[in-house]
């Protein structure tokens, strides 16, 4: 993302809707006026980001300049995704967590943690849209809300740090996103090696790393969310199902509450907070998966999809982490398949639907770095390399994680 110099926010000029429509498909931003913020009292000149259109992007509009609808998606597609982006290999630690905390406290937490989550998506989806509105340019990632949060701040010495606030937002998101896939590794090989270790002997889980790689790598060759819909709506019912078939296994013979720790100690919280923590996942996917709505609005609200999403992504949380834990106590292991039972059926059965569940999510995770990424990349080539370029750094992030 390259930046160039807007001249004073207040203006009376009214922009040509046409000229600043045709900018944006074209690649260039328009130089027009910012509404200034309440703060604002004298003309100053800010630092507005130039968004570039991506290679992904640039497939939103026909030839002929029209909008295509076909590659937003729709409001039931967005929490699809968002619940795919929550619900993964973190959920199942959950209960691992509890057991650092206790049972009182880490409910208690999960509950705070989730209301913070839900409160910080919120902001956060309000400042891209207010954004928006005042750069009048069409979506922002994060690193664009970042750096025009600073760019058009009333102060000039936050305004000299609004490419660096980018730089720090983008190194921060890849390294968590990419942090998530390499669970995701490491989960689906340890599951597969306790289904197979039980029937076929010992075999060390990072061969079964080399086994997954290649579908792994197919499944990232994946650009559009529009197509990765019906991937999450498949790891989303397998995931349900799974944990369904978990509950049961967690209801049976539950001892009393009172025989489980209400508090841990000090020491375990913060293993604690850095399980629960890293349940809470799907804050990468918020603003890509807005950017890509049909009906950006739609995102927020109190029963808007974004709340819709996080209730249910919540309590499911709450309850993992309860049973979980008021059932196995402390033999409860660091995913609670594999706590479950190796030598029936069911069992069986959820530990494969939960990897497959896991597998699908990569992709939706995945996204979030590449589209980080991408940008950088084609600014440096020749536009007839960008979709080799993209692949090559798709397959690169796969084998890394």
């Amino acid at each position: 993302m390259s930046t160039q110099e807007a001249e004073p926010l207040i203006s009376c000029d009214r922009v040509d809707e046409s000229s600043v429509n045709q900018k944006r498909r074209s690649g260039v931003v328009s130089d027009a006026s910012i509404p200034s913020s309440p703060e604002v009292v004298r003309a100053k000149k800010i630092i507005i980001p130039d968004i570039s259109i991506s290679d992904d992007d640039s497939d939103l509009f026909s030839d002929a300049g029209e909008d295509v609808p076909d590659h937003k998606i729709s409001n039931t597609d967005t929490i699809i995704h968002l619940l795919k982006g929550n619900i993964g290999p973190g959920i199942l630690a959950l209960p691992d967590a509890i057991k650092n905390s206790g049972l009182l406290v880490g409910n208690i937490g999960l509950v705070v943690m989730a209301t913070i989550c839900v409160h910080c998506m919120h902001m956060l989806v309000n400042t891209s849209q207010e954004l928006c509105r005042r750069t009048n340019l069409p979506f922002l990632t994060y690193s664009d809300v970042a750096e025009t949060c600073f760019a058009t701040s009333s102060s000039s010495r936050l305004r000299a740090f609004a490419s660096t606030a980018r730089t720090v937002i983008d190194v921060f998101l890849c390294i968590t996103q990419l942090g998530f896939c390499c669970v995701y590794f490491v989960f689906i090989s340890q599951n597969l090696q306790q289904i197979f270790d039980h029937y076929y002997g010992e075999i060390n889980y990072h061969i079964y790393m080399a086994i997954i790689l290649l579908p792994m790598l197919l499944l990232a060759s994946i650009r559009n969310l529009k197509y990765l819909s019906p991937i999450s709506m498949l790891a989303n019912i397998l995931q349900f199902i799974g944990l369904g078939i978990i509950f049961y296994y967690l209801f049976q013979d539950l001892p009393y509450t009172w025989e489980r720790k209400k508090f841990a100690s000090w020491g375990q919280l913060p293993l604690y907070f850095g399980t629960a923590i890293y349940a809470f996942e799907g804050i990468g996917v918020v603003l890509p998966l807005e950017n890509q709505m049909k009906t950006p609005a739609d995102m927020k609200g109190w029963n808007g999809v974004l709340n819709t999403s996080m209730i249910i992504v919540s309590c499911l949380y709450i309850a993992v982490g309860f049973f979980g834990y008021l059932k196995y106590g402390d033999t409860v292991t660091g995913s609670i398949t594999l706590n479950l039972p190796v030598n029936e059926f069911l069992a069986t059965l959820v530990k494969i639907m939960m990897s497959l569940a896991v597998f699908f999510t990569y992709a939706l995770q995945f996204y979030v770095p590449v589209d980080l990424l991408n940008p950088f990349i084609q600014r440096r080539i020749s536009p007839q390399n960008y979709l080799k370029a993209e692949y090559a750094l798709r397959f690169s992030l796969v084998l890394l994680t």
